[in-house]
């Protein structure tokens, strides 16, 4: 049974959205199942998993480490799984981390105690070897997307602060009126009426999805078209772009 299981999970190779090795924290008190699915997963390098006989061994175990997910027992000495899956739940640094229950506890009720503690998937023994390989690729991906989704908007709206200093900055608005003088460009700069469109947008601290809504057109087309400005205007960056738009007048 614990052979199938070391099996599967030794295919997260394939689950990973990253081309990082998938760390998994695996807490059972029972040695044949910590030792089976961490001699197959090192063995073939397609993931590392750290191992912890109880719950107090796992949680010195993440004060050095936060693994990618967490395969637990239920019924475990002095602490079990509820009681560590409540600490963790509790604890800002490990709320997002996706965590699995492996137990022989099988009944509604447990179930129900387990998805209210805020486990992410029950398995109860003998579970479906096709059912836990599917668990474990949904949860990693869809960590891998909330972690994404989070650092998108978190750039952008770094991105978007920046810009409304640069035009605070260049249009004078600041306190102690330092702002630039508008000059004209040091080159004849001549902009079509979509790359005129797009710029405007890039000034606004739109990103690329947003500007292709509002034009109509296709995200491909978009950074075409922010390319061409940045060969126009010679800048690198969105950055760079919008203030040498600001200070030379090809925006507002």
């Amino acid at each position: 049974m614990w052979k199938v299981a070391a099996k599967i999970l030794g295919k997260i190779k394939s689950y990973k959205s990253m081309a990082e090795i998938q760390k998994l924290l695996l807490v059972d008190d029972e040695p044949g199942v910590r030792e089976s699915v961490q001699a197959y997963l090192e063995d073939n390098e397609e993931g590392r998993v750290t191992t912890a006989s109880n719950a107090e061994e796992a949680w010195k175990i993440l004060q050095q480490e936060t693994p990618d997910l967490i395969i637990s027992d239920i019924m475990m000495p002095q602490i079990d799984g509820y009681q560590f899956l409540e600490q963790l739940r509790e604890d800002p640094r490990y709320q997002t981390i996706p965590v699995v229950f492996l137990t022989a506890r099988g009944m509604t009720r447990d179930r129900i105690k387990g998805h209210d503690t805020g486990c992410d998937a029950y398995l109860a023994k003998p579970f479906d070897p096709e059912e836990l390989e599917s668990i474990i690729r949904n949860l990693l991906k869809r960590r891998a997307a909330i972690a994404k989704t989070s650092t998108d908007s978190s750039e952008l709206e770094k991105i978007t602060k920046e810009l409304e200093s640069i035009k605070d900055i260049l249009h004078g608005q600041m306190g102690n009126n330092s702002g630039f003088v508008t000059t004209p460009p040091p080159m004849s700069i001549e902009l079509t009426p979509r790359e005129q469109s797009v710029l405007d947008l890039v000034a606004q601290g739109l990103m690329n999805k947003e500007i292709a809504r509002d034009l109509n057109t296709s995200v491909r087309n978009v950074e075409k078209y922010v390319s061409r400005l940045f060969s126009k205007t010679g800048t690198n960056s969105r950055t760079e772009l919008v203030r040498f738009a600001l200070k030379h007048g090809l925006t507002k």
